[in-house]
């Protein structure tokens, strides 16, 4: 996308409603309407219990009971030119569409791994699913691109996940997300349960994909100046409700919300005095008990 297009929508939420039947119910999400463009990284912050996992299961069609939509439409908007329902997708076309046009790499998933299934063989029911015609050599050939793209050695996919390091199987995670070339890919928390240095290298290797490949992202995080760092544009979630959207530098420069100003102050400056850091926290803290 050059600088003088205008970004073209590959996904679309209106007025989306989540509750979860309980009782007395849970309103999660509260009519919510995001636009995710062709390419980009469209962050999505918000505190613990917002509602942000329930939102990114709601867009992939993934809630289960006592979890439902209760209003609201999703568009895909693929890349034949054709506007896909996903609301309205049965069964089978849901598990046609899932994996294929919209991927996830789900929160803690490090652990999603199946422990006693090797590498190789978790990728090949991927493809045993969405593409059964495919021949083994060629879905060994594709297993070790993907391995590739993700910069972990190819003769790992022999390996079970007890055998691989916390970073590594991140990176296979992402790797079956991107093995049926998606045109989105929804991340929840992707780094959370990694240390600082490893998370590194798993957020320059999501930016490095996603400029060689084109797929947007939604990527949810607790961590609003990581998103600053990565995301063309950030919404800021709160109670189920999206409070503010806007490009990261106008989030950064001129937040507009008390919940977003208050994230933002929320982390300490590099080269500021510890004092009035102290200070900040300890008066906002006072206020929020008041």
């Amino acid at each position: 996308m050059t600088e003088n297009s205008a970004p073209k929508p590959v996904l679309t939420a209106r007025n989306v409603s989540i509750e979860y039947e309980v009782d007395p119910p849970v309103k999660a999400v509260r009519d919510v309407s995001l636009t995710l463009n062709r390419g980009e990284i469209l962050g999505l912050a918000g505190e613990s219990g917002c509602g942000k996992t329930t939102l990114a299961y709601g867009l992939n069609r993934l809630l289960k009971p006592p979890a439902l939509m209760t209003a609201g439409e999703i568009t895909l908007h693929d890349r034949s030119g054709e506007d896909i329902d996903i609301v309205a997708l049965g069964t089978e076309q849901l598990r046609a569409f899932r994996w294929d046009k919209v991927s996830m790499v789900f929160q803690g998933a490090m652990n999603s791994l199946n422990p006693v299934i090797s590498v190789k063989a978790q990728i090949f029911d991927i493809f045993d699913t969405h593409r059964p015609g495919m021949s083994r050599a060629a879905k060994t050939e594709r297993a070790k691109e993907l391995l590739t793209l993700v910069g972990v050695d190819t003769n790992r996919l022999t390996s079970f996940p007890h055998e691989l390091s916390g970073g590594m199987r991140q990176r296979m995670m992402i790797a079956m997300a991107l093995a049926l070339d998606p045109q989105v890919m929804i991340m929840d928390e992707p780094t959370t349960a990694l240390d600082v240095v490893v998370q590194r290298g798993i957020i320059r290797e999501i930016m490095r994909l996603r400029e060689k490949l084109g797929f947007a992202v939604i990527f949810i995080t607790h961590d609003l100046p990581m998103l600053l760092e990565i995301s063309d544009r950030i919404a800021v979630m709160l109670q189920g409700e999206i409070v503010e959207q806007g490009t990261a530098e106008e989030v950064y420069r001129n937040p507009q919300h008390d919940y977003t100003k208050r994230l933002l102050s929320s982390f300490p400056s590099l080269t500021g005095e510890r004092g009035d850091f102290v200070r900040t926290g300890l008066q906002q803290s006072q206020e929020q008990v008041r």
